[in-house]
C-alpha cells in the first residue's frame, strides 16, 4: 500500500524551538529543492555568551538546574545578574 505524499513546506519563522520541532519530525533530504545556502549566520542572540565549563561543573550547573526546575541557562542568568547587581554602585545591573 503506497502512502500520499505530503506536500509539507518548511516553516518560515525565526522560532529556534519551532524549527527544531519541525527537524524532529522531518527527514532534511525531504526539502532538498527547497533549501539554500548562506554565508551568514542566520540565527544570531543579542548578547550571548559562551562560558566553556568542565564536564564535572557543566553536570553540576545541569543538576542545580534542574532541582530548580528551569534551563541551565536560565539558571547562569540569574547567577550573573545577581553578581552584578552586587557589584553595582547603585545596587542592581542596567538592562
Amino acid at each position: 500500500m503506497e502512502r500520499s505524499m505530503k506536500t509539507t513546506k518548511i516553516p518560515k519563522t525565526d522560532s529556534i524551538e519551532e524549527l527544531a520541532r519541525f527537524w524532529d519530525t522531518h527527514e532534511f533530504t525531504e526539502f532538498d529543492a527547497e533549501m539554500e545556502e548562506v554565508a551568514e549566520p542566520v540565527f544570531e542572540r543579542e548578547g550571548s555568551i559562551r562560558v566553556d565549563l568542565k564536564p564535572r561543573q557543566a553536570k553540576a550547573v545541569r543538576r542545580l538546574a534542574e532541582s530548580k526546575g528551569i534551563s541551565q541557562a536560565e539558571l547562569v542568568r540569574q547567577w550573573v545578574k545577581e553578581k552584578l547587581d552586587r557589584s553595582s554602585p547603585r545596587g542592581h545591573a542596567r538592562r
